[in-house]
């Protein structure tokens, strides 16, 4: 699974963070970032973080699919 954050979509809410903070942070202006190395994030909280994102600017993309943005567990 690999995780990205669209910089221009988000809004600083802080969930993915909350939710997943050993794959995302905040920036030093509040943005939500993908931690450096953790792009291959996986596991359960990233798609949770995803779900939890106000505006949708968590994409996760699952081997072999085109990403789908928002995705929360099954």
């Amino acid at each position: 699974m690999r995780v990205s954050i669209d910089g221009d979509v988000c809004i600083g809410a802080g969930q993915c963070a909350l939710t997943s903070p050993d794959v995302f942070t905040q920036d030093e202006d509040g943005f939500g970032t993908v931690l450096p190395g953790r792009e291959e994030g996986g596991g359960a909280l990233v798609r949770v973080a995803a779900h939890a994102c106000p505006v949708r600017a968590i994409t996760v993309h699952e081997s072999g699919d085109q990403g789908v943005s928002g995705v929360g567990p099954a």
